[in-house]
């Protein structure tokens, strides 16, 4: 729900029932990394995106498995990737009115500056 697509929805695009996703949301059925990729791409996520809550010395020892190229890559590295970026793009294109989103949009750059 949080990115705004209800189960049922989410199950069509990918070709499994509602109550295969709700397995897949609760922990009862675990996700391989293609479904998980494909998870990703309808929900238009990157796939980082599902490991945001995961304890940092677990993401770090992943990214540093052998096998990958570049092993200093962390799965924080990547803030577009975090569940707190995709809410406050939700909530931003929730405001209907434009020149309110562009003051918003003004007002967090300003705050990003310091002034």
């Amino acid at each position: 729900m949080l990115l705004g697509m209800s189960q049922e929805k989410l199950g069509k695009a990918v070709g499994l029932t509602f109550q295969q996703i709700q397995k897949y949301e609760r922990g009862i059925n675990r996700i391989g990394a293609s479904r998980l990729f494909t998870l990703s791409k309808v929900l238009s996520v990157p796939i980082m995106f599902f490991f945001e809550e995961m304890p940092r010395a677990l993401a770090a020892a992943g990214a540093k498995a052998r096998g990958f190229a570049d092993a200093s890559v962390t799965f924080e590295s990547d803030p577009m990737a975090s569940r707190e970026t995709a809410e406050l793009i939700r909530a931003y294109y929730g405001i209907g009115d434009a020149k309110q989103r562009r003051r918003v949009l003004e007002l967090l750059r300003s705050m990003a500056d310091g002034t």
